[in-house]
């Protein structure tokens, strides 16, 4: 794992993330309740559902990227940051581009069927403005002196760098399965 520019690193998640969150505006926002909560084709989650299981994510990370945030306010911000193994292992399971294998969620993050869909799609950008409230806030600190528990195994920590990248990578790979289902469901 090579170092890369933090301040670099943070642009490029804000971007995809602002990326995602005018998506959810200008495409999810304007589906009905029925477009939202259509299964997948294949028998997978609908838009509401992928949408919902981000959400679970959000709900467990963001409070707690917000009290590292909070924690380290008078660390200095560092100019290069380096991921650690396991978060580059993580964070290539779930970048679509990289990780074509399909994950069972665990009970936790798997969505009901039952959903206020558009409840859903509120949550998730307000989740979105978030997440980008924070990658502002983390220009002014050191992604690398922050530890989180994952979700999945609170007892393995992950420094900030790594859920953030984690956290993005994960998001888009179930913005691309949602997507999906909007172009099966209109016909292309």
């Amino acid at each position: 794992m090579k170092a890369v520019n933090q301040g670099q690193l943070l642009e490029k998640l804000e971007a995809e993330v602002e990326r995602q969150l005018q998506e959810t505006i200008k495409v999810f926002q304007n589906l009905t309740e029925e477009e939202l909560l259509k299964p997948a084709a294949n028998g997978g989650w609908s838009i509401a559902q992928c949408l919902a299981h981000l959400n679970s994510y959000g709900d467990y990370y963001l409070p707690r990227i917000k009290a590292g945030l909070e924690s380290q306010r008078d660390v200095s911000t560092a100019e290069t940051y380096k991921s650690s193994w396991l978060g580059v292992l993580f964070t290539r399971m779930m970048d679509p581009a990289t990780g074509k294998k399909k994950y069972k969620s665990i009970k936790e993050h798997t969505p009901p069927t039952e959903l206020d869909a558009y409840a859903v799609v509120g949550e998730f950008v307000r989740q979105q403005e978030a997440l980008l409230a924070y990658l502002r806030l983390c220009q002014k600190t050191d992604l690398g002196s922050i530890q989180i528990p994952i979700s999945v195994l609170k007892w393995l920590h992950l420094n900030l760098g790594d859920i953030l990248q984690f956290l993005v990578a994960h998001n888009q790979r179930h913005m691309c399965q949602a997507r999906k289902s909007v172009f099966a469901s209109a016909g292309q």
